[in-house]
């Protein structure tokens, strides 16, 4: 299925959900349709869709169907928190998700507060977005860039201790979450022996990818972080593939997702490492039943294999379900504490919104991207994940100290 097809099933989906009943009650979905990061963002709406249609099925949120209302970001924060107003102030919107951008995403959540309404993160990865810049009305629901990095910290530290290391790094709040934590984690905080280089974000051009690894071939770095995504990734990834990089040096991507790794194809993706907090084949592996059904679902209304992307929009919606039916209102003050501390098992193992600084707590997975016979054994050529490691999501997570200092490192209250 093209990507054409796929966006207009998705289209007649949502005018089938939208007209379902003149009583609705609405969400937004806050996504880039178009930009660098599409195809993560089409993977949220897919998701989105999917979960709308199966509770409206089961009778919609206290007796009401739900609506989708959806905006286009382009990737910009000054757009999404413009977007975010509209859905809330015309669409009537009792609450917003989305973003890809964690620029996009944390300016987004400061417009829904605003207006009272909660927003959840649907792919930030940010520590900024329930870290420093994280309020009442925020809440994530992937992993943040902490957890990615210290569950690959013990990777690394494991295979590649000795190793000389070269950073390649969005210049924007997320690539500067990315690095910083990757360092740490690795103990790679020595620049001099671990260079990198910062790549202009959001319009870097190939010529920008091209002299970044250009000058990780001249180090003697064996191990190569690049800290980029959606397009940029893909770019750079075929770049340092050309240039013979990705068979002398093991590349890390921390934050992988299915979409990107289709993108690039699976022979010069074959051996990146990264982290995920949700692939496909996990259901499977560790027998989650839920996660299954969401998997056999999607794949086949859509007929492509759900990205960690599509599982979060989809949770997501599912989580509001819940909290306004125990809340038994949908008034923000009262889904907020419904939402606080709740405990779950979805799509995988045991999650909670941790009440402190509203972060999703989960198992965050290491994986590595599978051998190019293996990935297209798969009904849709998409088996690209072997999961090689795992960490506990409190082991993972940030403590309530070190949370509390990086608020005081911002000038921000202890408390959201």
């Amino acid at each position: 299925m093209t990507f054409r097809t796929t966006l207009l099933s998705a289209c007649l989906l949502f005018f089938g959900c939208a007209t379902v009943s003149a009583e609705t009650l609405k969400i937004g979905l806050n996504y880039p349709e178009t930009g660098r990061y599409k195809n993560q963002g089409l993977q949220q709406r897919l998701g989105a869709f999917l979960a709308i249609e199966e509770i409206n099925q089961a009778g919609g949120i206290q007796g009401k169907q739900l609506e989708l209302v959806i905006r286009n970001t382009r990737g910009e924060p000054e757009r999404g928190a413009k977007n975010t107003g509209e859905l809330i102030d015309r669409e009537g919107a009792k609450m917003v998700f989305g973003g890809v951008s964690s620029a996009v995403a944390i300016a987004s959540g400061k417009a829904a507060r605003d207006r009272n309404r909660i927003y959840f993160g649907t792919l930030t990865y940010s520590n900024e977005t329930t870290g420093s810049e994280g309020h009442s009305h925020m809440f994530r629901e992937p992993y943040n860039a902490w957890m990615a990095a210290k569950a690959l910290g013990k990777y690394l530290q494991q295979h590649h201790a000795t190793d000389n290391y070269f950073y390649m790094t969005a210049d924007y709040t997320w690539g500067w979450s990315v690095e910083e934590s990757v360092r740490q984690f690795s103990n790679t905080e020595d620049t001099e022996r671990h260079p990198g280089v910062k790549i202009p974000f959001p319009r870097a051009l190939t010529t920008d990818f091209r002299k970044a690894l250009e000058q990780a071939a001249e180090s003697d770095a064996s191990v190569l972080i690049m800290g980029l995504f959606g397009d940029d990734m893909v770019r750079a990834l075929t770049v340092a593939y050309d240039m013979g990089l990705t068979k002398r040096m093991q590349v890390v991507v921390p934050n992988l997702t299915l979409s990107m790794a289709r993108q690039v194809g699976p022979t010069i993706m074959e051996g990146v490492v990264g982290a995920a907090p949700w692939v496909w084949n996990l259901p499977y592996e560790y027998n989650y039943p839920r996660g299954q059904a969401f998997v056999e679902a999607f794949s086949s209304r859509y007929d492509m294999r759900p990205s960690s992307s599509a599982a979060s929009a989809y949770s997501i919606v599912y989580q509001y379900k819940d909290a306004v039916e125990k809340a038994g209102t949908t008034n923000t003050a009262n889904v907020i504490r419904a939402l606080e501390n709740h405990t779950y098992s979805f799509l995988k193992d045991e999650q909670y919104w941790r009440k402190l600084d509203h972060q999703n707590i989960q198992t965050v997975y290491v994986v590595k991207v599978k051998p190019r016979t293996a990935v297209v054994a798969d009904e849709y050529a998409s088996d690209y994940f072997e999961i090689i490691d795992a960490m506990p999501g409190e082991q993972a997570a940030q403590t309530q100290e070190e949370w509390e200092e990086r608020r005081r490192q911002a000038g921000k209250p202890l408390q959201l």
